[in-house]
Order: C-alpha cells, then structure tokens, then sequence
C-alpha cells in the first residue's frame, strides 16, 4: 500500500471534488455530531484517544455510516467495492484519480488525506489536511501539512471575529484560520510557503462561499510585500530548534526562536493604521535576559502597542520529547536518542534554559508614539474564548493611553459583572481557635480569569465605585475622610492597583460603556 501524503494530482485538484463528495458526507450524516451519535460516547472519546479499536467494534456492521467511519477516520484498508458502497463508484474513482485515495495491485484502497468535520465559529466545517499519527501508526513526512490541532485551534479562539475590511492569513496550512475569519472580511490573502498546503486550503474552502479569498505562494511576508491589512493571523512554524527544515509545516530553518522573531517583527508594517496582528509564537528563556525583554526587542521602536501572553513554559528536555513525539520518534529508539541529543547539545551552547509559548497580539497606533508591550503570564485555565477580551485589552490600552497624568481621577467607573471577590482566612494557629485574614482576591469569573490580590482597602474602594456616582478622585477622599488618611497620599498609593484593574477589565470607565 502506498504510504501517506501522496503526490497531489494537478490534473484532478481536490479542491474541484470537494463539494461533491461533502454533499455524500451531508445525505449520510457524516459529520462531527452525526458520529458521535452514531458511535456512542464511550467510542467517541476512545476515537479522539486515539484508540481505533473501540472503533472498529462500534462500526462492525457494515452500514453506510460504518463504512465512512472506517474508511475516512480509522483509514482502513478496504477493498475499492467498499469505497464504491460508502460514497458511490463515481465518487471512488474520482478520489482515486485525484490520488486522495491510494489503491494496490489486489485492488485494496485506502484514504490518503484526512477530511474531517469541526465545528468552527458556531459552523461546521470541513478541514482538509493529511494523515496524522494520532489514528493510524505512521510517522508524518516533510511534506505533511497539519489540520486542526491544538495550536491552531487555540489560535481561532484568541482572534476576533469582528467585521474588518481586510485580512491576511499568513502560512495557511490547511486553512483552518480562514475557516474562522471568513465571514469578517471583505478581502482576504492567504498565503502559503508550501504549495500542498495552499491546495489542501482551497479544498477546505471549496464548500463555503470563499470568493473573495486570494491564495498566493511564497515565504513569509514576500506575497503581500506591498500591502496592509485590518487584521493578520499567523501560526508559523514557531518549533525552536537547529536551523533546519525537518517538517515544513513547523519548522522554518531559522535558528532557535527565528520564526517568532521574524513575524512579530514585521507584522506592524502590514497593518493599516488601527490594525491588529494574531499570532501565535515561541521564545527561549535564558539567564542573562527576561522572557519580556527578549519579545519587546522584536518590535519596532515607534507605532506598535503589543500584548504578550506567555501560556506555557517547557524545560528542554521536555521540549525535545514532545516534538520527537509529535513526529511519531521514540525518543527511546536509537533515532530518538541521537536527535535528542544534538537538539539539547543546541539549547546548551546557546544557553537555553526553557522554552515559552503563547499568544503575541499587536495593534498598529501613531507612529509618532513609542512602542508599548505588555507581557504576562496566563497560566489560569479558562474556558472562553480570547478574541473578544483582546479587542477590549487594546480598547482600554488607548483610553489610558491617552489620559493626562492626572485625569484618571476625574473618570467614573463601574465594577464588571461577574467579578467575585474571595476573602480567604485560615485557622489561626497562634491562638488555637478562629480564623485570620489570609490574603484577598478579585477575579473575574469569564473571558481570561484574571486574579489580582488587594487588601481591604482597595477592595472597599473599589465596591464604591458607581458608574453614574462620584468620581474616582471622590471615591477615594471620601474613603480617606471616613478612614483618616491623608486623601492625597491615598490616591497615589492606591492609582496603579486601580490602573491594572482597569486594564485587565474589573473596571470599566463609563464613558466606555457599562460592558466593553
């Protein structure tokens, strides 16, 4: 049988099938909840486990959804008669000529490309990619091109979907980005290093309404060399490593943390003033130098305000074993042994320490201004998605921005919905008996969870805020009056602790409105 990742047929691009065989998939059912219903629960979750037996037994009898299943997720070899039963013989021999299903001299086939439904924006879509290892026991190849995994979807959920004009999707892959920003743009530019990746993308496109997505071929920035854009997504191939290109879909052949560098430096010159950037990216960590500093050095000096979420962090050899894995190499077998070791002989002379990830949103501002960074850890698990909370950072960002010094105090404010205030004591082991004061938090309860410990002072002060009441100024002579303290001193105490709630989202200026 021929391994996976075939060469695509020019002749038949698999784009120009896709709406047909998705109208089969449609009349049988087969998509995300029409497996799940027909599988049952317990052979659903051992199906994203990856566990194909459990499978197997739930798809025994040989009806239409069985055969599906069996050929497109599980990619069963089966005899082509089986094929021709599941999606019609037409159907068959198209995916056989467009070399999306490979056969062998006993007339068995078997589904090369992985075509799967998601729900994406609310939506089902279909996502065409190739084969990983999280089903079938093979190791993916240079050429293989990702669908949706974990950082492509955690990127679809940090960007917004708000309407722009214009969008550019840099290094598309599968097209699972455009998939959620195609119904925000008038205009949107994908772009694609990798020539299989871009026909993989127009296939996922072929069943929406994608007329106004241009596909173009080249390295990095070099296909949109004189344009700007409303908003730009990118997951490059961030993998820190030796300057090489094992797999095109994550590595990029720039030496360690290259790849990020490269895209957060040059987003902002395509952004059209207002602009903002989505990206996905990794840094090292290494003694003489903090995480921050090294991210805020990508930026331009001028023109860029830059929010920097560090999600995860990763200690070399924990590094190495995940992306030897994710490749399907044991970093027990001989192979695994010696890339491993190069790898981390790599992170030691150039004194890598750890490897962090996460989120590099940038908004273009005045270019007259200096460049702002922002970056913090957001280690909190948390459900919602980001995008919403992104255009709100940079909404806040700008209305501190462009504050006096001393006009903080004269705004109102109010306290966001949801915002639980936790006061923790514990068992008071001088005494013997009762409870003292711990420690004291505010933490929003939605969008990203953030925690800041205050004291009771700023607790209270913050609980007298009224949107349509006193100002902050006299909020806080009022607590002063109440509490004899000197007003003045109170308020400089108390104005950067009220400043990050703000920009995190516990207060909201009312002249922002009462949910921004």
């Amino acid at each position: 049988m021929t391994e996976f990742c075939p060469p695509l047929n020019p002749d038949l691009p698999v784009h120009s099938l896709a709406q047909e065989l998705i109208t089969v998939f449609d009349k049988a059912g087969f998509n995300s909840h029409g497996v799940a219903a027909h599988l049952g629960p317990q052979a659903t979750e051992a199906l994203y486990r990856g566990e194909p037996a459990a499978v197997e037994v739930a798809t025994a009898h040989g009806s239409q959804m069985d055969l599906l299943i069996r050929l497109f997720l599980l990619h069963e070899p089966m005899p082509a008669t089986e094929l021709a039963k599941a999606v019609g013989s037409v159907m068959a021999t198209k995916l056989v000529d467009a070399n999306v299903a490979v056969t062998n001299a006993s007339g068995v086939v078997r589904i090369a490309l992985d075509i799967r439904s998601h729900v994406i924006d609310g939506t089902n879509r279909w996502v065409f990619s190739d084969v990983d290892a999280s089903i079938v026991d093979h190791v993916p190849g240079s050429d293989h091109v990702l669908g949706l995994g974990a950082a492509s979807l955690s990127l679809l959920r940090t960007t917004p979907t708000t309407p722009v004009h214009s969008v550019l999707d840099l290094g598309t892959g599968s097209g699972v980005q455009l998939l959620g920003q195609l119904n925000s743009a008038e205009r949107i530019v994908a772009t694609d290093v990798h020539e299989r990746a871009l026909a993989l993308a127009q296939a996922t496109l072929a069943t929406t309404d994608a007329t106004h997505v241009d596909f173009r071929h080249g390295s990095w920035f070099e296909p949109v060399a004189d344009e700007r854009f409303d908003r730009i997504v990118a997951n490059p191939p961030f993998v820190v490593g030796l300057p090489e290109v094992g797999h095109v879909y994550r590595d990029s052949g720039l030496d360690l943390d290259g790849a990020s560098e490269l895209v957060v430096s040059e987003a902002a010159e395509h952004l059209n003033p207002g602009g903002m950037a989505h990206l996905l990216a990794a840094w090292v960590h290494t003694p003489d130098q903090p995480w921050q500093q090294r991210v805020a050095s990508w930026l331009p000096r001028t023109g860029v305000s830059a929010w920097v979420l560090q999600r995860d962090v990763a200690d070399p050899a924990l590094y190495v074993s995940t992306w030897l894995k994710d490749e399907s190499i044991d970093p027990r077998s001989p192979e695994g042994r010696e890339r491993s070791r190069l790898w981390l002989e790599h992170f030691r002379d150039n004194d890598v320490t750890g490897i962090g990830f996460g989120f590099v949103a940038l908004q273009r501002i005045d270019d007259s201004l200096p460049s702002e960074v922002t970056a913090e850890e957001i280690p909190q698990a948390f459900e919602d998605a980001l995008g919403p909370e992104v255009e709100e950072h940079f909404m806040r960002a700008n209305w501190l921005r462009n504050l006096l010094p001393d006009e903080l105090g004269d705004k109102q404010f109010g306290l966001r919905p949801g915002v639980a205030r936790e006061d923790i004591a514990l068992s008071n082991s001088q005494l013997g008996f009762g409870f003292s004061r711990a420690t004291m938090r505010l933490t929003r309860t939605e969008g990203p969870r953030w925690t800041h410990e205050v004291d009771e002072h700023i607790a209270a002060i913050v609980a007298g805020l009224n949107p349509q009441g006193l100002n902050l100024r006299e909020t806080l002579e009022l607590y002063a009056v109440a509490n004899d303290y000197d007003s003045e001193e109170l308020f400089t105490a108390a104005l950067p602790a009220i400043t990050d709630l703000v920009r995190h989202g516990f207060l909201y200026p009312t002249e922002l409105g009462p949910v921004i």
